[in-house]
């Protein structure tokens, strides 16, 4: 018998506790269903099918993790920002290890731009960046290289990648400060007279 109350947020809640209890790639209709006691079929009623659910499932994560940085780096600036964004982003992606898999996948750009939590993290991400005053093209440059850097020390270290003696946390910082300076000696674009790239 179906539970009461099955609602497409219960649904896409209880994926989120699956992808980090088995793995995002691990989270199928099926196992849904099997939590749920229902049949497979009652969930199509909720979600128009597992990529609908994944796609769900990543602005889920994404929420959650934009909110957690958000409140990190409120009322900081520069140097102190950046860390604050670095280490709220890499506590979400090893405490939540498959919520933070599915914020990597890729969302069709008509949900992305109805998409309220990717639209904040925009906004927080490149609010952050024009502090070290960066404009396009390097904003996107800049931001391109903090996505890079923090996924993959992040991925490396919850597969255990990092064997050296040399204390995680203490490269963590050493990365975050080697970025802050990176930011703060950009090498933007110059333009010439005409507008046009040199």
């Amino acid at each position: 018998m179906a539970r009461a109350g099955l609602t497409a947020d219960r649904v896409v809640a209880a994926a989120a506790e699956l992808a980090d209890e088995a793995g995002f790639e691990n989270v199928t209709l099926s196992a849904l269903a099997r939590h749920f006691g229902v049949k497979d079929a009652s969930l199509y009623s909720h979600v128009r099918g597992l990529q609908d659910l994944r796609t769900r499932l990543a602005l889920y994560a994404g929420a959650e993790l934009i909110e957690r940085i958000a409140a990190a780096v409120a009322g900081r600036a520069g140097k102190d920002a950046l860390a604050a964004y670095a280490g709220a982003y890499r506590a979400y992606a090893l405490e939540h290890p498959g919520r933070y898999a599915a914020t990597q996948i890729r969302i069709d750009q008509d949900v992305v731009a109805r998409a309220p939590a990717l639209h904040r993290t925009a906004e927080i991400t490149y609010g952050m960046l024009r502090a070290y005053g960066l404009a396009e093209p390097d904003l996107t440059d800049a931001v391109r290289l903090l996505r890079s850097t923090f996924h993959g020390y992040c991925a490396l270290e919850s597969a255990g990648g990092f064997g050296a003696a040399r204390d995680v946390q203490a490269s963590w910082d050493k990365a975050v400060e080697a970025l802050h300076l990176a930011l703060e000696h950009w090498p933007t674009e110059r333009r010439n007279r005409g507008g046009e790239e040199s």
